[in-house]
């Protein structure tokens, strides 16, 4: 019985001390990262950022996301919804984040497309095919693209193609990979608010992080 009863008191401590390590581990990582977001302010937006909402909005999202991340197609709409809630309160900055194998092909076409006005057209083209064109993790551009010359009638696919390779669309992309390495965002989505980072990963802590910038700042 006594010994049952001293297996027990260790589980519990065992238990109780991976929970503290993963609270610790978290905290120092949100730490971390405030300090990054605090000394490369200026890397959560640049001059060819995509925006959505209010310019003069004083709450702003910044989402770095992969085309080829399931999370980011499940966040998509949420986000949207977190957008329609608050109106003219609240703007959205989305940055590029190609982790996965392939993506930097498929940001590419992003970029290319805004240069026609048409980045959200295709970004959420992307994620309603994503099962199609990303396998095991992998994406493969050329599926997506066979689809979209099929698909989209509003692009001009001669002048897209060309634009794949234009020393803009690569620098573009190359500055979102060096501010979010900057920044610390190394998983896709990595959001912050108003330069604030989540306190933990979730759409509930976005939610809740997004209206206490509302509060404070309306």
């Amino acid at each position: 019985m006594q010994k049952n009863y001293l297996t027990i008191i260790g589980i519990v401590f065992i238990a109780s001390a991976f929970a503290l390590f993963a609270f610790l581990y978290t905290a120092g990582q949100n730490a971390e990262v405030s300090q990054n977001v605090s000394e490369h302010s200026e890397a959560l937006s640049r001059d060819h950022s995509v925006k959505l909402g209010n310019p003069s909005a004083k709450v702003t999202i910044v989402e770095f996301l992969d085309p080829a991340c399931g999370t980011c197609r499940q966040f998509h709409p949420l986000i949207k919804d977190i957008m329609r809630q608050h109106g003219n309160k609240v703007n959205l900055v989305i940055r590029y984040a190609p982790l996965h194998q392939g993506s930097n092909q498929m940001v590419a076409i992003l970029e290319a497309a805004k240069m026609q006005k048409e980045f959200w057209s295709v970004l959420d083209m992307m994620f309603e095919t994503q099962h199609q064109w990303t396998v095991n993790h992998q994406a493969h551009p050329e599926i997506f693209w066979n689809h979209l010359t099929r698909t989209h009638k509003n692009l001009d696919f001669a002048k897209l193609q060309q634009d794949l390779n234009n020393p803009a669309v690569i620098k573009a992309i190359q500055q979102d990979v060096a501010d979010g390495q900057r920044l610390g965002a190394n998983k896709t989505p990595t959001f912050f608010v108003n330069g604030k980072s989540l306190p933990s990963f979730g759409y509930k802590q976005l939610k809740n992080l997004v209206q206490a910038e509302v509060n404070e700042n309306y």
